[in-house]
């Protein structure tokens, strides 16, 4: 008699190329997400003072809570373990001022989670990153609150939050009344602005942490911001302060690096990367140039965010040996 193998031995997984094995997790990814924001974090709780730390807890319960209660109302595995409600919320908080109300920043994080992510059926399943979102319907909900930005004390070692608010260097640029802070200080985030977005060194150290540990590519952060620079260079009248103001000001290196890079809200093909951030860098600017309002970064994420699907179709390689529409079609008539 001829010894048979059990049946468990005999089993093949059958799977689509290519066969690629990787010890990248959903924690692990979002994990060294949150270490990356932490210079951030640090930063904006030096400049503003713990009220940026509070708003950040604050939003971060509102989306952990809100993930927790919305998974078992639609009776579904809980996913809190992940830690992208965590990741949502560090970005939610970084993209509001440090005065806004505790409860704004809470319905915020509600949203972010409950509307544009779980209901859309949770992580992965999103078509525009939750954060970003949020943002919008909080400013176009609470305009005032959203705008209330506590300026800084000038100075490199001066921390500390003066009890007035004043316009962004982007307001200041674009008209309004406000003194414009040394470049130095726009380095280190010594202005004002939303809390997370200000540091623009603490933002760049986060980014090269998510470069080095291959969590995101270069691609759109660079196109992003090269565009960017290009488009401003020439607005600005090859005027290099003008340019650098423009690239230290607003969200952009808080959007290129953070949130432009989602996963599931950009493209996967290196070629539709780069589309994507160059889609990103002409939207900033063409809002920032000709729109009324002096911020473009989260409009311009978001439009490209709902394009992805194109670009992806536009962008990813065919597969080798598949034949072309012409000969398709030649053979369908024949």
């Amino acid at each position: 008699m001829i010894p048979t193998k059990p049946a468990e031995e005999k089993m093949l997984t059958v799977s689509a190329s290519p066969h690629v094995r990787s010890s990248a997790t959903s924690v692990r990814l979002m994990l060294d997400v949150i270490i990356a924001l932490c210079p951030a974090l640090i930063a904006s709780v030096i400049i503003f003072g713990l009220r940026a730390l509070a708003v950040t807890v604050v939003t971060v319960a509102a989306c952990v809570l809100s993930e927790y209660v919305s998974r078992k109302i639609m009776k579904r595995p809980n996913t809190i373990g992940d830690l992208s409600a965590i990741v949502t919320g560090m970005l939610l908080a970084f993209n509001l001022p440090a005065t806004v109300p505790f409860w704004i920043a809470a319905l915020g994080g509600a949203v972010a989670i409950v509307v544009v992510k779980q209901m859309f059926g949770g992580i992965g399943q999103n078509f525009v990153n939750p954060a970003i979102t949020a943002r919008i319907v909080l400013l176009v909900s609470f305009a005032s609150a959203m705008s209330d930005w506590p300026v800084p004390r000038q100075g490199i070692m001066n921390f500390g939050v003066d009890a007035v608010t004043g316009a962004t260097p982007l307001a200041v640029m674009a008209g309004s009344e406000g003194e414009m802070p040394s470049l130095l200080n726009m380095l280190l985030g010594i202005r004002g602005g939303c809390l997370g977005e200000t540091c623009a060194v603490a933002l760049i150290i986060g980014g090269i942490y998510l470069v080095a540990c291959k969590v995101i590519s270069p691609a759109i952060p660079l196109s992003f911001i090269g565009t960017v620079a290009v488009i401003m260079l020439i607005a600005e009248k090859g005027s290099l302060t003008g340019l650098a103001y423009q690239l230290l000001s607003g969200g952009l290196l808080l959007g290129a690096i953070f949130m432009a890079t989602d996963y599931a809200t950009s493209p996967i093909s290196f070629k539709g990367k780069i589309v994507f951030g160059i889609g990103c860098g002409i939207i900033t600017c063409l809002i920032r140039i000709f729109g009324s309002y002096p911020e473009g970064v989260s409009f311009s994420i978001i439009i490209m965010n709902i394009l992805v699907p194109h670009i992806e179709k536009l962008t990813t390689p065919k597969p080798f040996g598949t034949p072309k529409k012409e000969k398709k079609a030649k053979e369908a008539q024949a």
